[in-house]
């Protein structure tokens, strides 16, 4: 009789033991990815081209802001469509320029782009950069991985310009639009 029952505590504790082990597993396996704040080691003047579905925005004000959605910089749209920002050295990214500007028909209109790299300056703004940068706030915020997610939704690839990395050659030219 007691053998019975210290086989039944014995099993007892067995069985409370696996149930603990298999929760404990599961949360090693659900690892969050922690990404490394990028910022600009110096002042940068970032540019660009801004247009709409009917060619260069000849006039607008364009704001950088950091995900806080804190303004960092602002400038106007020349008239030929471009732009030069100066961002201040340790600025965090990912920034968010947004352009706001009249269009011919007297409608205000937004368009934006996403700075996730340090290593670029040149970032044309027009409704496929405001697209990817929407759907890469959507997917979770403007990170490198959701940026390419995006892009690559947006933009027909052929198969032979994909890798695992997904993309081969110069992600600033073939995605347009966030470079």
């Amino acid at each position: 009789m007691r053998t019975q029952k210290y086989l039944h505590i014995g099993l007892i504790i067995l069985i409370s033991s696996s149930f603990l082990y298999g929760c404990g597993d599961n949360q090693s396996k659900e690892k969050q990815t922690i990404q490394k704040i990028k910022s600009f080691k110096q002042a940068t003047t970032l540019k660009g081209l801004v247009t709409d579905d009917k060619g260069r925005v000849k006039q607008g004000e364009l704001t950088a802001t950091n995900a806080k959605k804190q303004v960092i910089a602002t400038t106007i749209i020349q008239d030929d469509g471009y732009y030069k920002i100066d961002i201040p050295a340790a600025t965090s990214l990912p920034l968010l320029l947004s352009v706001s500007f009249q269009s011919n028909e007297g409608k205000t209109q937004e368009l934006s782009a996403a700075v996730v790299y340090t290593s670029m300056t040149k970032f044309d703004i027009n409704s496929l950069s405001t697209k990817i940068a929407k759907k890469a706030k959507s997917l979770g915020g403007y990170t490198h991985a959701n940026m390419m997610l995006s892009a690559e939704s947006m933009v027909d690839m052929p198969d032979d310009n994909k890798t695992t990395q997904g993309f081969r050659g110069d992600p600033t030219k073939q995605y347009g639009g966030w470079h």
